[in-house]
């Protein structure tokens, strides 16, 4: 499903009955000057400074990921958990804890990433992702084998044009005639400034090469997923 956020009932839609939602309009101008002046603080990884990902993801450009504060984390989980999100999540049995991982993307000039489906650690970039709780707070480092449920992104910078790419791809995988499994596209969508993401895991999708004809602009956004741990 996509809409506009002022036009989207969170009470009608259901991921159970559509697996990818996206919202545009979501952040306002002022809402991504507050991530944005954080980013400005943050400390910056590249893709080729964290092993898991730079061996997952060759070839993907040097894109940067960055942790997020405690006090925009809390901003973040009080505005994205739409009743759409727990109605999905508490539907999966015998849950024994609820994590959420997200942290600040940039993407310039070459940088991409390639196909895959949310379900190796990997993708995380490390073995433990850092989790916030449902205040925004940090979780202590546990040993946990907590599931993928629903991946997020949203976009924060303020000016995308249509030549620049990065787009997110989001695949169909549906089985043809001759028994074999393809991948479809089923959303191309542009990272328009304020809009966000949503879609169950697993999914095929990726993000593609940033243009040249960018220049200077950064893809900006914040991505991550919402998890479940479960009781043996």
């Amino acid at each position: 499903m996509k809409a506009r956020f002022k036009e989207f009932n969170s009470k009608k839609f259901s991921f159970h009955n559509d697996p990818v939602l996206v919202l545009e309009d979501f952040w306002s101008k002022e809402d991504r000057d507050i991530f944005q002046a954080a980013m400005d603080k943050c400390e910056w990884k590249r893709r080729s400074e964290i092993p898991e990902v730079s061996g997952t993801f060759p070839g993907c450009g040097d894109w940067s990921k960055a942790e997020i504060a405690q006090s925009e984390a809390s901003f973040l989980l009080d505005r994205v958990t739409l009743p759409c999100i727990p109605d999905f999540i508490e539907s999966f049995p015998r849950i024994k804890q609820r994590h959420m991982s997200f942290s600040y993307y940039s993407y310039g000039v070459g940088d991409c990433l390639s196909t895959h489906d949310d379900i190796g650690e990997q993708y995380a970039g490390t073995q433990k992702p850092k989790q916030v709780d449902e205040g925004g707070r940090e979780r202590s480092q546990q040993p946990f084998s907590a599931l993928r449920r629903i991946a997020m992104v949203c976009y924060l910078h303020n000016e995308w044009d249509h030549d620049w790419g990065g787009e997110l791809i989001i695949y169909d995988n549906r089985k043809g005639k001759d028994g074999q499994r393809r991948l479809e596209v089923s959303y191309c969508l542009e990272p328009k400034p304020g809009s966000i993401v949503f879609f169950t895991v697993p999914r095929f999708h990726r993000v593609c090469r940033v243009d040249p004809l960018a220049n200077d602009h950064q893809r900006l956004s914040i991505g991550g997923w919402f998890m479940t741990e479960h009781f043996p």
